[in-house]
Parts: structure tokens; sequence; C-alpha cells
């Protein structure tokens, strides 16, 4: 049973960092053409098709970042796709947070971190994480969503 508490259903929330409400216009060399819409859109499709609860947020500010983590536990979310694009590299608390609520999550990134800039070679999630996606472009939310879809805890 998951954490939801209803036999067979998840619950699944996926959380996008800064300037991802910019995806489709923004340096595209690296982030591609997709806006968050679209990702978005794509995900709750395949969500609905595999009977699971799926949620999205995002947001610029750290602090209400922090708080939908916090709410995720609230909210009986059992697995959670996170983008934390700049605050990777940066936010201990939203590492913190998601140390809390103890809640399995994947890192996702569109662009490859570690062909990039060496400040974005280093995560503050990584360790932490089930996972991680990086480099696949929009694919990769796909192929997390998958993986969650599957995820038992006993990987």
């Amino acid at each position: 049973m998951s954490q939801s508490g209803m036999a067979g259903t998840k619950s699944i929330l996926v959380i996008n960092g800064p300037n991802l409400n910019l995806l489709g216009s923004r340096e595209t060399e690296f982030y591609g053409r997709d806006t968050l819409e679209a990702i978005n859109a794509r995900l709750a499709k395949r969500a609905a098709e595999a009977g699971v609860r799926l949620a999205t947020y995002q947001s610029n500010s750290e602090s209400d970042l922090v708080e939908r983590i916090q709410q995720a536990r609230r909210d009986k979310v059992d697995f959670i796709l996170v983008n934390p694009a700049a605050y990777t590299h940066t936010s201990v608390a939203m590492r913190d947070a998601l140390a809390a609520v103890g809640i399995p999550f994947v890192e996702v990134h569109l662009s490859n971190v570690f062909a990039r800039e060496p400040f974005r070679h280093e995560s503050y999630f990584s360790d932490i994480a089930v996972g991680t996606v990086s480099g696949l472009g929009a694919k990769g939310y796909e192929l997390a969503l998958e993986f969650a879809l599957q995820y038992s805890g006993k990987e």
C-alpha cells in the first residue's frame, strides 16, 4: 500500500526550481524548446494512464520550494521528481527538506551538468537521491517518471 493510504494509488510530485518557468525560450542550446507546460502535460498524461496521482509545482523562491517539499509529507506523496535547477549547487535548505520528509526522489536535469561549467558539477542532492537523470532533455523527466511508477523501495 502506498503512503497515500489508498491501495494501488500512488502519488507523485514533480518540483521544478528557478527559471524553469522560462523553458522553451531560455538558453535552448542547453534546455531545449519544450516548455514546462508541455513537459508537465506529457507527465500528467502518462500518470493518468498508470492510474497515478501527479501534482506539479514550480517556483523561483527557495523558501516556497522548501515549503512545498514539507507539504509533500503531509499530502502523503510517495515519490518526488525534482529539478532543483540553480539550487542544485547552493540549497542546503532544499536538501535538508528532502532528507527530513524521507520521500524517495529522483534528481532531474535537462542539460548534462557535467559537460558545463565546473560549479555545476557539484550537487547538494545526488547523494541522497534514489537516482539522477542528467543531459537527456525533457525525455529525462519521462524516464524518471517511469522509474517512479515502478519504484517499490526495494531497489
